[in-house]
């Protein structure tokens, strides 16, 4: 790997991801006098980019707020959209140094004792290629959003298939099929719906998922017992073609017509990428090995922070709570930066 001839500053803290975790790590670490960069492959908060065109939130503006910045807005639930600026206002509020268009391919421990770089972070951006960075501690933070929980049969990858649902027009007046419980499929299905979609919901429970929103699920529940959405529960999809899907239940199986197919199913953490780092991953939780006090890894000076640290259970930490995930690390970071720069003060001391 071509590091380049020009010599990298050593940060205080390298931030990988700059969704809200990330974001709020970077400021606790900014207003903790760190030095602090952020490193993102997509875009600022780029779950939420990818979040449905016209979703609403579950929460209030003030748990959406991090380092302290107030989220103003006329609506009891903010939008996607005042959220995106939200959070790129808070980027620029604290000054932040964010990276973006840059993968992270590895993590590599150092020993380096004369810079005080303990860890190695090696990234590459499609245009400049590969660079090496290097940094006294590193905050994973890196969400769950961008790897979704593959259903796992023929036709997954057809064009006409998604893992995400964004906006209702394109599908007016067309057959759409929702493999789904919970929040996400619930609620695409009702803007399908009321967009001019015939609409399909496929649930391989017998009933729908017990979190869905309660001002949602009412909804939901009536247009299916009137028969606007048409719901097979304890059914399961076995194959999808181009015009249509395969479905199984008790009875047997049956073919429904699909001129598009949305597999909402959830999603998970990039535990490759975790594994690249040297973090070591439960194989039936997902969950990164971490402490749980400090949320530092089995990689000394290596940290995770928001919802990557749930696993496959990525409903246990949403914004509201993994925004505080940073504050808890950078408090960590403060106090191990301190130890060690008295150690070394008093290492020079009795050499002198």
């Amino acid at each position: 790997m071509s590091q380049g001839s020009a010599v990298e500053p050593v940060r205080d803290v390298i931030v990988v991801g700059a969704g809200p975790a990330g974001l709020a790590s970077a400021i606790a670490a900014t207003q903790a006098g760190l030095d602090c960069e952020v490193i993102e492959r997509g875009a600022v908060v780029n779950s939420i980019l990818h979040f449905p065109t016209n979703m609403g939130f579950f929460t209030t503006p003030e748990l959406l707020e991090i380092g302290g910045l107030p989220f103003v807005t006329p609506y009891q639930k903010p939008t996607r959209d005042e959220a995106l600026r939200y959070y790129r206002r808070a980027v620029d509020a604290y000054g932040l140094t964010v990276d973006l268009g840059h993968d992270v391919e590895a993590i590599h421990r150092l020993q380096d004792a004369a810079s005080g770089a303990r860890l190695a972070v090696d990234t590459r951006h499609p245009h400049t290629g590969a660079r090496r960075r290097l940094a006294k501690t590193v905050v994973v933070a890196v969400g769950a959003y961008e790897c979704p929980n593959m259903v796992g049969v023929p036709g997954e990858d057809l064009p006409h298939v998604s893992h995400y649902y964004t906006e209702a027009h394109p599908y007016y007046r067309k057959r759409v099929v929702i493999v789904g419980g919970k929040n996400s499929a619930a609620e695409a299905a009702l803007e399908l719906y009321r967009s001019g979609c015939h609409v399909t919901l496929v649930h391989r429970h017998a009933e729908l998922g017990s979190g869905i929103k309660y001002w949602v699920r009412p909804d939901i529940e009536n247009r299916i017992k009137e028969g606007s959405v048409d719901a097979l529960f304890e059914t399961r999809v076995v194959e999808i073609h181009e015009t249509n899907v395969v479905v199984e239940d008790a009875g047997g199986q049956r073919t429904l017509p699909a001129d598009a197919v949305f597999l909402l199913t959830g999603y998970h953490p990039d535990t490759t990428m975790l594994q690249r780092f040297g973090i070591d991953v439960d194989p039936k939780t997902m969950v990164p090995s971490h402490e749980p006090d400090t949320y530092e890894t089995n990689v000394p000076n290596l940290f995770v922070a928001g919802q990557v640290v749930s696993g496959i259970h990525s409903g246990l930490i949403f914004i509201e709570n993994g925004r505080f995930h940073g504050e808890m690390v950078v408090k960590e970071i403060v106090r191990r930066l301190a130890a060690r720069d008295s150690q070394q003060t008093s290492a020079a001391g009795h050499s002198a």
